[in-house]
């Protein structure tokens, strides 16, 4: 047959024709086939692996525990008797269990405050745990929280306070800072992974000049616990939000100049809201107690979970770490009212945070890198899953960049979550949301600046089908790793400024973040009241009061 071409096999012949139909199609699916998007630049600084890990946590628990407990005193004289720490019910698995339980991933333990008294056997001193009767002097409070530690799956940090008001070479700089890194190695090699090395520059009026190698020390910790972030005032790894009031800057960059920081010396608004042209990567961590004191007092009653819960607004919410602290009491075991909060506190963001409107929302978006025809990795859709890995970048060049959000039915919601992919640099630096009313038109719901690793705003209630979330300004092309509409019932807004330009109105609303709320605010008192009922407590509000668990009126917001 002339029409036929022989095949390496020498039974198979297929007509010529048939042959070029197939060479065709094989060029034509080579040269169609999708090229993957090639991915974004990240933008310097960049965060450290433990510096994401530290961030991924959230939350972490402070556990100020020592003579002070029983001395009914906050800083320690460091001429306690060691016979005071004497306890018959300590048990550090309660701590971890609690910290646990009520969504905290890192415990962080005063291995020795100012007072100098060691929660461990150190071989530097016998002013510690083995001069105390507790265990008969065979005690060892941070070897027990590491095991406990170890065993629930939790994070462990240390603090060691560089000022020691027992330690004889205090004052004697050489000497000192020698006996200062001799303890602290012996932490760091002797009790397993440390995830966070905390320590400051607090000391009293009258102490005794000390210079501390902070460098020396820094370089150390890094050798021995290679994982571990540094916190300090100014660093290395993360800084100190500047006040202890559990409330950070409503503008938060993470980048930072540590050259421009000192430890015991730096400018608290500098701390407060980091530097959009900083060169390192320094995010911060916001400390409070649950009590008005750092150490257990009998005297004291903790915070209410509502106060806790605006704390979180104002510090998870604003790029940072929650570093709570909440004290064993003088029996060894955190104290059942500050249990009772902390899982209050927990429900609360539970009823909250479970149900993200976004999820049964429409997305789309002004552009998307690599276009939205190709299957793109970086579409709209990814703002809605649950990773920092996936996010939604916006093709580049453009001028605008906007997230649209549409629903079948309107939502009511009154907190807008906005996640970045941190490890790819911090870059918004402006965005606002807007809703379209019944007339088709958008208006502004709130403004906001930094977003971070999260940015939690607030606002009264509003109800609307379609939603844009317009990023304004941006260090490089904004990319959004998580969007969050929420419902919450239970905070109360009142006091909130309009700061929207040609308006010098004053709603009533609490303006609890840098989001301006805008014009079309109706000014009425914004109020309502709410009932949340768990197996713990049942809570009352209104814009004028709330009630505690006692019905006391409880004047902390």
């Amino acid at each position: 047959m002339g029409d036929e071409r022989k095949l390496p096999n020498p039974g198979l012949t297929l007509p010529n024709s048939l042959t070029t139909f197939l060479i065709l199609l094989s060029v034509t699916s080579t040269s169609s086939s999708p090229q993957k998007t090639r991915p974004p630049l990240p933008i310097l600084p960049l965060p450290s692996s433990s510096q994401l890990s530290w961030q991924l946590s959230n939350m972490a628990l402070f556990l100020h525990f020592g003579p002070n407990t029983f001395t009914d005193s906050e800083w320690g004289s460091g001429h306690a008797d060691p016979s005071v720490f004497n306890l018959t019910r300590l048990n550090a698995s309660q701590w971890v269990s609690v910290a646990k339980e009520a969504g905290f991933s890192r415990v962080i333990i005063t291995a020795k405050h100012h007072d100098g008294f060691c929660l461990w056997p150190s071989e530097y001193t016998n002013y510690s745990v083995k001069s105390s009767p507790w265990r008969d002097g065979n005690g060892d409070v941070v070897g027990e929280l590491a095991k406990s530690a170890r065993d629930f799956g939790v994070q462990l940090g240390i603090y060691l306070s560089p000022w020691d008001r027992h330690e004889k070479t205090y004052g004697l700089t050489k000497e000192y800072n020698e006996y200062y890194l001799g303890q602290m190695t012996e932490l760091l090699t002797w009790y397993g992974t440390i995830n966070e090395v905390w320590l400051d520059g607090a000391k009293g009026e009258g102490a005794k000049d000390m210079e501390y190698f902070f460098n020396c020390w820094f370089g150390v910790i890094h050798q021995l616990q290679p994982g571990a972030v540094i916190f300090s005032d100014a660093g290395p790894d993360t800084r100190w939000i500047g006040d202890e009031s559990g409330v950070a800057g409503s503008t938060c960059w993470s980048l930072f100049n540590q050259s421009a920081a000192k430890i015991g010396g730096t400018d608290p608004l500098y701390s407060r809201g980091g530097d959009p042209q900083g060169h390192d990567w320094v995010p911060a961590e916001c400390d409070v107690s649950i009590r008005p004191g750092w150490f257990w007092h009998a005297s004291e009653v903790p915070k209410s979970a509502l106060t806790l819960l605006d704390m979180y607004y104002k510090s998870v919410g604003r790029n940072c770490l929650l570093l709570l602290n909440v004290p064993p009491n003088s029996t060894g075991l955190i104290s059942n009212e500050d249990i009772q909060v902390l899982q209050e506190f927990k429900e609360l963001r539970n009823s909250i945070f479970s149900n993200n409107l976004a999820r049964n929302a429409v997305l789309h978006s002004s552009s998307t890198r690599g276009g939205v025809d190709h299957n793109s990795e970086y579409e709209s859709s990814n703002v809605i899953q649950d990773s920092i890995n996936t996010y939604w970048a916006p093709e580049e060049d453009q001028s605008d960049w906007v997230l649209y959000i549409d629903f079948e039915e309107p939502v009511t919601f009154n907190v807008l979550q906005v996640q970045e992919p941190i490890h790819m640099g911090q870059r918004v630096i402006q965005f606002h949301l807007d809703m379209r009313n019944e007339d088709e038109e958008w208006n502004k719901v709130i403004d906001g600046t930094t977003v971070g690793y999260q940015r939690l705003l607030q606002f009264p209630s509003v109800k609307s089908k379609h939603l844009r979330l317009v990023i304004d300004k941006s260090r490089a092309d904004p990319l959004i790793s998580y969007l969050g509409i929420f419902l919450d019932p239970f905070s109360i807004l009142r006091n909130v400024s309009d700061t929207s330009s040609g308006s010098n109105r004053t709603s009533k609303a609490n303006k609890s973040d840098s989001g301006s709320i805008h014009p079309f605010w109706p000014p009425e008192s914004f109020a309502f009241n709410y009932f949340c009922i768990s197996s713990h407590y049942i809570l009352k509000s209104t814009i004028e009061e709330k009630v505690t668990r006692d019905g006391k009126v409880d004047g902390q917001i």
